[in-house]
């Protein structure tokens, strides 16, 4: 099986995850469980993303379809690892490698966009949940 076909089940895993999660901190904090998708948007629509609360084609859709591939994306890198590492060690280790390329590596048009509408603890609930999701399959 190909490492592409391999990483869906796993990225698709760690995208429901932290759809759900950035979903109840959006709802908990702005008052919107779809403010932190529309943010995500902002590398295609600009700063008016982040201020988006409603659902939406525009905004909703395209967070969510970048938050699917960004998913997907390190699901690869997950995969890619070597078997005998523990999973949880495998999903840690991606996802805290994708909070440092997020943050401190790619420019700030390419960041999730999470920050601009949830609190650093939702940051770090997202990235848990991507960690997570992304080694669910190999625990279970």
């Amino acid at each position: 099986m190909s490492l592409l076909k391999r990483a869906l089940v796993p990225g698709s895993i760690a995208a429901a995850a932290v759809t759900l999660v950035v979903a109840v901190a959006g709802r908990r904090g702005p008052g919107s469980a779809a403010a932190p998708l529309n943010a995500t948007s902002h590398f295609l629509w600009g700063e008016r993303a982040g201020h988006e609360d409603g659902y939406s084609v525009k905004y909703t859709a395209t967070g969510f379809a970048a938050n699917y591939g960004a998913s997907v994306f390190w699901a690869l890198l997950y995969e890619a690892l070597p078997r005998g590492m523990p999973p949880l060690a495998r999903g840690a280790a991606v996802s805290a490698l994708a909070y440092v390329t997020d943050y401190h590596v790619v420019p700030k048009r390419l960041t999730p966009g999470f920050e601009l509408r949830l609190p650093g603890g939702a940051l770090a609930a997202a990235y848990a949940a991507l960690a997570l999701g992304l080694c669910a399959r190999d625990l279970l």
